[in-house]
């Protein structure tokens, strides 16, 4: 389970990725950097402050086997997904679920605090989309309003205190990322945000 989910992951970034930077009338080669900085730009950063180098992408070709998928079927199918608003948005939740549960899982295998297992998990989930961000000339998702980072260490809380119930590991990672993908939903849904300092 553990491992299908990190896959859905990497594809769900890269297509979100893909998507972004088309959106952005980038040319083939940008919008494919933009999908892969997307898909691992968090867990490159995670792994490079855990020191787990070489990192994970660079030791498994099959994550960048499935960033060119992705990248490939965002290119194919972008008319469809350019007449669903909701695509985008989609893609980039269910990743943020995903992915803060890998960052999770990471944390603890190498021993360390939750707390700091929560911060990897929300680094994790977060960064791909600020690199993409940033590279399309964008103020970051996770800096503006939205509530989106808060969702990924809420998560982190709601699966340390599942873990404590001696939950099946597959039960553990669905509820959570569940958890997170709906909260994020709903939050969309019905506006919920945090309030911007204003500057007087």
């Amino acid at each position: 389970m553990f491992h299908l989910l990190d896959i859905i992951g990497t594809m769900a970034f890269a297509m979100s990725g893909a998507l972004t930077a088309m959106h952005k009338k980038l040319d083939p080669f940008g919008v494919f950097i933009i999908a892969f900085v997307t898909a691992v730009g968090g867990g490159t950063l995670r792994d490079v402050l855990i020191g787990r180098t070489p990192v994970g992408w660079m030791m498994n070709l099959q994550y960048v086997y499935v960033i060119i998928l992705g990248f490939l079927l965002a290119i194919i199918f972008r008319k469809k997904f350019d007449k669903l608003r909701t695509s985008l948005f989609l893609f980039d939740t269910i990743g943020l679920g995903v992915f803060t549960l890998i960052g999770l899982e990471k944390g603890i295998t190498t021993g360390l605090h939750p707390v700091i297992c929560v911060a990897l998990g929300t680094m994790t989930a977060c960064f791909g989309g600020v690199i993409r961000d940033i590279l399309c000339n964008e103020i970051p998702t996770v800096f503006r309003k939205e509530i989106y980072a808060t969702i990924c260490i809420f998560g982190g809380i709601v699966f340390f205190v599942l873990r404590k119930l001696n939950l099946e590991d597959d039960v553990l990672y669905l509820v959570t990322s569940v958890v997170i993908i709906s909260i994020r939903l709903l939050a969309v849904k019905y506006k919920w945000y945090l309030r911007a300092f204003e500057h007087k």
